[in-house]
């Protein structure tokens, strides 16, 4: 199955040029509500009013103390704070079946914590089949690690390093680099037992969603190791990942595994072959393809592929208007000399930015829920490299309107994605 199989299967995406689609990012914490129910149900007729194909929202675990989804203490369970009926009742059968049905996992959770996942299953399948039937899938997003002191880690210990904590080196974002401080993965260990345990989260991302966000994918090449004691990162240094291992583990047991892999920050060209040997896309970002000193970098539109999603920005970076009002006078200048070029002269530069993104080769491109409505850097979702100040931001009712949807239908249509 091709990249762009994977991101159109349905039989009416056969007369799109070239299967071309888009979507709106938005967690479902950034919802009015923050929850399921009627605030989920309303972002999915906004974007089937919008011509929208997809929602992508961040992983869905129980996160941290400061919000973190990407440090959740499951890496399989869903939070209760998702439901929109915490107190509904679960019948004796229902988690009978859910703990056979989800057996090499159930078992890490306490077993008060068990019916909630029930709710949660029975939510979740109302939102996915409604969404279904406006034409809207579900894009979800798997971290690559657990958080530390984890279920995950608790219930397999065995799994996991002692000594050394994930992060990144140095970067764009931070000069000390990321000190995650998540538990790193024995894989000699992991590869003795036949990858089940990354194959079993990867059944169960494919019960959850149409499509997923392989995070931080250039760790299964290779992966920054900190040392524990560390207080930043700068002293980490490149271990070998696993390569394609994990993935055929998984793909003798299930079916095509939709992922677009998560390779931005520093790629290797091992990390590009992994990426096409399995077939997923990569990203590209908006947000970095205006360097003047870059003309060839993967991000600018001239030289994007079909084999990308392309994104206008994400949840580590600003919003686009943020940006903007931040961005250097060389970028700037690089982006009004390619809004020129492609004869876009919106004055609204969020709207102008999309409008250009949406030319991209690439089947999909991806929006953030921010940018539609305007919004400045109040909004960004998460800050790097830091804590508290992240995961915070959310949507006020009405903040989405129909005059957005029907602007972004425009931009859409014109670009031959709805």
């Amino acid at each position: 199955m091709t990249p762009a199989e994977r991101l159109n299967p349905a039989p009416e995406a056969r007369d799109r040029p070239a299967g071309r689609s888009s979507g709106v990012q938005l967690h479902l914490t950034s919802l009015p509500s923050g929850r399921l129910g009627p605030d989920a149900r309303g972002f999915v007729d906004w974007l089937a009013e919008a011509g929208q194909s997809w929602w992508q929202m961040l992983p869905l675990g129980p996160p941290d103390r400061y919000g973190s989804p990407y440090k959740a203490s499951s890496a399989f369970a869903a939070w209760p704070g998702f439901l929109e009926h915490p107190d509904a009742e679960v019948a004796p059968e229902e988690l009978e079946a859910f703990v056979a049905a989800h057996a090499f996992w159930a078992g890490s959770l306490p077993a008060r914590a068990l019916p909630d996942q029930v709710r949660f299953d029975r939510e979740w399948a109302a939102l996915r089949a409604y969404a279904a039937a406006r034409g809207v899938r579900l894009i979800g997003d798997v971290p690559i690690y657990v958080a530390p002191g984890s279920y995950d880690q608790k219930a397999w210990p065995e799994l996991f390093l002692d000594g050394v904590v994930a992060g990144v080196p140095p970067d764009a974002f931070t000069a000390a680099g990321q000190r995650w401080g998540n538990p790193i993965y024995d894989w000699p260990a992991l590869q003795r037992r036949g990858y089940r345990w990354w194959v079993e989260r990867f059944r169960r991302t494919f019960e959850l969603y149409d499509l997923a966000r392989l995070d931080h994918f250039r760790a299964f090449v290779a992966y920054w190791a900190v040392p524990a004691g560390d207080r930043d990162a700068r002293g980490g240094t490149w271990r070998r990942g696993p390569g394609i291992a994990p993935f055929r583990a998984a793909a003798r047991e299930l079916d095509a595994m939709a992922f677009i892999a998560e390779d931005l920050g520093v790629i290797t060209p091992p990390v590009t072959r992994l990426r096409r040997a399995l077939g997923y896309p990569g990203m590209v970002v908006a947000q970095f393809a205006f360097d003047p000193d870059d003309p060839r970098g993967p991000h600018r539109l001239e030289n994007h592929a079909r084999d990308v999603v392309a994104y206008t920005g994400t949840h580590d970076t600003d919003t686009l208007r943020g940006w903007w009002d931040t961005l250097e006078a060389p970028r700037r200048t690089e982006v009004r000399a390619a809004l020129d070029e492609a004869g876009i002269d919106d004055e609204q530069i969020e709207w102008a930015v999309t409008r250009l993104w949406m030319r991209s080769a690439a089947d999909l491109v991806m929006l953030q829920a921010q940018d539609v409505a305007g919004l400045g850097g109040e909004a960004r979702m998460n800050l790097p490299g830091t804590a508290g100040r992240s995961w915070k931001w959310r949507l006020r009712e009405g903040q989405l309107t129909a005059a957005h949807a029907r602007r972004l239908r425009a931009v859409t249509e014109e670009a031959g994605r709805a």
